[in-house]
């Protein structure tokens, strides 16, 4: 009854020794890690203090409102511009594109109206024949007819110099540009007249147009799917609820049927797998000898009714491949995993079992969701106040390209009272940006750093928090000599509290090592983007190494992580000795470790895999009025997509819930299994911990 490992003990460590009065999770135990939890207050503290002076220096309006040449903004209530919520563009020929305008950093005036203009106009049309009804409001307050003439007027900017048919977008007036028969419009003309009246084309905005109607489109796209959200969001609920339910059940039959369910679920998805294959096949063979069989998906471009790429034979071309591959991967893996289905079965059915005593395990993550949605909002609230934090700041706007003073910091208040005017004849003082000289500003990209580290710290430990807390609840479970009769009560809540009190310190220093690779990712992720139309090669060789080298030691070190998280909830040592004793306790059982973790996440992701697909289909055949006693009732939509994706992808994040939880229950008793094996020898000195059916499979797999 010796001990058997993969691998000589003396490579990596020396094996757990007996403790007669071990009985699961250490219950005397000390604070671990207690400079790094001093290190993960303190910086706390100096997060609420970054958010205390972003909040008092920043101003969300600077975001929520444009803001006009004056600095005022747009539509702001007890202001004179409290009914003029739009920003006007003076003259949009000024402005180099659409990303230009949207950061305010266009050179001519910006003035806050009520409405867009509606009708091509311009200035000398309307001061020959004094028409001034409609065009006055456009122009600057205060302003006089007459007062000027009209090069003055259009040097001084106090008029614009042309109007055309705008709209209101990101609130702000863009030229209604619409595509007609392949040529670009504005209010169904190709031409206007500038200041000057000259028949000008619409193609001298082709750039800022193409985008502008991109955002249109988008704009339009957005309406329809909020529609579509507005009239399904129950059918969405009744979808994710049964997923929920089926979720549960699943979890739940493991303990019962674990072998019977995976197998059925396997051969299922094979089987499935293949009659998509069979039928995408069919289809191809059927359209391909249809006249129109060589149009591509390119071809057609992006159509909202989905049903158009179901007619061509193309798209189920690319069905019938993704599925091929998928059938072969299954199957492969099916051939080299198949010794290992015993145990990584009877630890699915134990798991279920440990679930079923520990039931409250299930509804853990609504704390994890509660804690991360708190961090993510102080993030993102933290982070608007830092983009708002500053006082405007006005720069001069030379009428020409000759003024020596363009560009330069400037005050409204004294501009006419400087040499500037008489340098630079038609020059202004216009707002630019906001920003200020004060050390704190000049750090403001340091404190969005911060603020991003924090956030991804936080949310490490709150996932690190809740990996320790099923640990130390599934340990109890499977270290308890009577089940359930020895397990403890309230095993989460003691867990949770053990977590806290004793190891905030080495859950704080796990998840800042985390942290920093996660932060070294998205720091060459940046890197990457900005280079990415570099001609340089060797850059972007480097930089991709770089990028697949830190994302393979990121998920080794969250590997890493969870079983030093489990070995704490365990045995209550810090984090650099329980990454250690986890890591040689694995590498002593390498064999076990890479073959049963690769069948159990494979076998876990099949059933989030048929879970979710499973009722993808089902909202498939009913958003597409494909079953019959639910054509009635269906809802109108825009599009069909929008309530199906939704159902799939909130269907696999709550698969994923549940199935995480699951997961956690599994890592742990496998290490507790482990652990076991060392320890004990199944004498009655040294009993074994693990279950009947789990040793029955494990003399098995011994004795040959």
């Amino acid at each position: 009854m010796a001990r058997k490992t993969d691998t000589p003990s003396s490579y990596h460590g020396e094996p757990i020794k007996f403790d007669p009065n071990f009985r699961g999770p250490v219950q005397n135990r000390s604070c671990t890690d207690v400079v790094c939890c001093i290190i993960f207050v303190i910086v706390i503290l100096g997060y609420i203090a970054l958010g205390t002076v972003a909040w008092i220096h920043g101003d969300p309006r600077k975001i929520i409102y444009p803001t006009d040449s004056q600095g005022q903004f747009c539509g702001q209530q007890n202001t004179s511009n409290a009914n003029k919520a739009i920003l006007f563009y003076f003259n949009m020929l000024k402005c180099a594109s659409p990303a230009v305008l949207i950061n305010l950093q266009c050179p001519t005036t910006q003035l806050c109206v009520s409405k867009c203009p509606d009708r091509f106009a311009t200035l000398l049309e309307v001061s020959s024949n004094n028409n001034w009804d409609y065009y006055k409001q456009f122009c600057k307050p205060g302003f006089v007819i007459g007062s000027k003439s009209v090069a003055e007027v259009i040097r001084d900017e106090d008029c614009p110099p042309m109007i055309v048919p705008s709209r209101p977008l990101l609130q702000r007036c863009f030229p209604e540009f619409k595509s007609k028969d392949g040529v670009l419009t504005v209010a169904d003309q190709t031409t206007f007249k500038d200041g000057d009246n000259n028949n000008r084309s619409v193609i001298v905005l082709k750039d800022a147009a193409i985008r502008i109607a991109s955002l249109l489109n988008a704009k339009e796209v957005g309406i329809k799917i909020f529609e579509d959200y507005a009239n399904s969001w129950i059918w969405i609920l009744i979808g994710l609820g049964i997923t929920m339910v089926l979720s549960l059940t699943f979890i739940l039959l493991l303990r019962y049927i674990a072998c019977a369910i995976l197998w059925v679920m396997i051969c299922g998805l094979i089987s499935g797998a293949g009659y998509g294959i069979w039928l995408c096949f069919k289809e191809y063979s059927v359209l391909k000898t249809k006249p129109d069989a060589n149009v591509t998906i390119s071809d057609i471009g992006f159509q909202k009714d989905l049903s158009v790429y179901l007619e061509h034979s193309q798209t189920w071309l690319i069905f019938m491949i993704l599925l091929i591959v998928i059938e072969v991967i299954i199957v492969i893996m099916l051939i080299f995993l198949r010794s290992s289905l015993a145990v990584a079965f009877a630890l699915l059915k134990e798991g279920s079992r440990a679930i079923f005593y520990i039931m409250c395990t299930l509804f853990y993550p609504i704390i994890t969701f509660f804690l991360l949605a708190i961090c993510i909002a102080y993030s993102a609230v933290t982070a608007v106040f830092l983009a708002s934090s500053g006082k405007a700041i006005y720069k001069v706007a030379p009428a020409d390209d000759q003024c020596m003073y363009a560009n330069l910091t400037c005050s409204p208040k004294t501009f006419n009272q400087t040499n500037i005017t008489k340098a630079c004849p038609g020059a202004q003082c216009m707002f630019a940006f906001y920003g200020g000289e004060s050390v704190y500003h000049q750090y403001i990209l340091v404190f969005h750093l911060c603020n991003l580290f924090v956030f991804l710290w936080l949310v490490n430990f709150v996932l690190a928090l809740g990996k320790c807390t099923l640990a130390g609840a599934f340990a109890s479970y499977y270290w308890a000599k009577r089940k359930p009769k020895d397990i403890p009560s309230c095993p989460v809540y003691s867990s949770f509290i053990r977590a806290i009190r004793y190891h905030t310190g080495s859950l704080a220093f796990g998840s800042l090592i985390l942290a920093m690779v996660q932060m070294v990712r998205i720091v060459l992720e940046n890197l990457n983007h900005k280079l990415k139309g570099s001609q340089n090669a060797l850059s972007r060789f480097l930089l991709h190494c770089l990028s697949c080298c830190f994302c393979c030691l990121e998920n080794f070190i969250k590997f890493l992580n969870t079983n030093a998280y489990i070995m704490i909830a365990i045995y209550g040592q810090n984090f650099c000795r329980s990454s250690r004793e986890a890591f040689d306790l694995l590498m002593r059982n390498i064999v076990r470790v890479v073959v049963l973790d690769n069948v159990i996440s494979f076998l876990l992701f099949l059933g989030k895999l048929v879970i979710s697909g499973g009722v993808g289909v089902l909202a498939f055949l009913f958003f597409s009025k494909r079953i019959p006693l639910f054509q009635e009732v269906v809802p109108p939509l825009n599009f069909s997509c929008v309530p199906l994706l939704t159902v799939i992808f909130g269907s696999f994040m709550i698969t994923s819930g549940f199935f995480n939880v699951y997961a956690m229950c599994v890592d742990t008793l496998f290490l507790c299994f482990l652990s076991d094996l060392e320890v004990n020898d199944g004498s009655p000195i040294k009993p074994y911990h693990m279950s009947p059916n789990l040793m029955k499979i494990f003399m098995t797999k011994r004795k040959k």
